[in-house]
């Protein structure tokens, strides 16, 4: 199977070896995204609240460039400096998919790239 790779300046730039996300058949890959502004490569200003809606819009951009959306996400995973934002994590969640829900997992880390408090991935299923 031949794979594409997906890249938008919607969605901040790799910062490292890797691609925003990586496309094969009917399945894309979502690379980690932390809440930096595609314009500026810096992280949003305020809360953790802005972090995390930082991240879904940037998951949001890169899904939208591989011809999908975040209803079209079967898997996400998060990373949380603070597993006590987990809740904030479910209400801002609630802002961007609706019902049927994609699998998650949620996972407490102790430092996430440029001082991040919260970083995502997933996978998403197309068709």
């Amino acid at each position: 199977m031949q794979k594409q790779i997906i890249h938008t300046e919607l969605a901040p730039k790799a910062i490292g070896t890797y691609s925003q996300a990586v496309k094969v058949g009917d399945t894309v890959y979502l690379s980690g995204q932390i809440p930096l502004l595609p314009e500026t490569m810096t992280l949003v200003d305020g809360d953790i609240a802005a972090q995390i809606r930082r991240v879904f819009d940037n998951l949001q951009a890169v899904a939208e460039a591989a011809g999908g959306s975040l209803a079209d996400v079967v898997k996400l995973n998060v990373y949380l400096t603070d597993l006590s934002h987990f809740p904030l994590v479910n209400e801002i969640m609630a802002e961007y998919f609706s019902q049927p829900y994609p699998a998650r997992a949620a996972v407490g880390v102790a430092a996430l790239p440029r001082g991040a408090g919260v970083e995502m991935d997933g996978v998403m299923v197309l068709g």
